[in-house]
């Protein structure tokens, strides 16, 4: 198997910005593709997700993505840590 990239979101954009270039003087989706070593199916995934940022914008989209995933991580442990109380409060052993 194929290792994947990772790619930092300042580099999606402007791949991105350089596939509409690309496109707009004719090529096609596939050789834009091809030419950055993606699939379609991923060019059309960063154009949904990325499409329509700036840099900057993208930097802050992912630093909220994790901030939340991090606040989610902590209301779930809370709530494990509430209902392992109640249940050593009501006396159920």
């Amino acid at each position: 198997m194929a290792r994947h990239k990772k790619f930092a979101p300042e580099q999606i954009i402007t791949m991105l910005r350089e596939a509409e270039v690309k496109q707009s003087q004719g090529a096609s989706i596939r050789e834009i593709c091809k030419q950055f070593a993606i699939t379609d199916q991923t060019y059309y995934r960063w154009r949904k997700e990325y499409g329509g940022l700036k840099v900057d914008q993208a930097k802050r989209l992912k630093e909220l993505e994790r901030e939340n995933a991090r606040l989610k991580k902590v209301v779930a442990d809370q709530v494990l840590d509430i209902a392992i109380l109640k249940e050593a409060a009501s006396g159920n052993f």
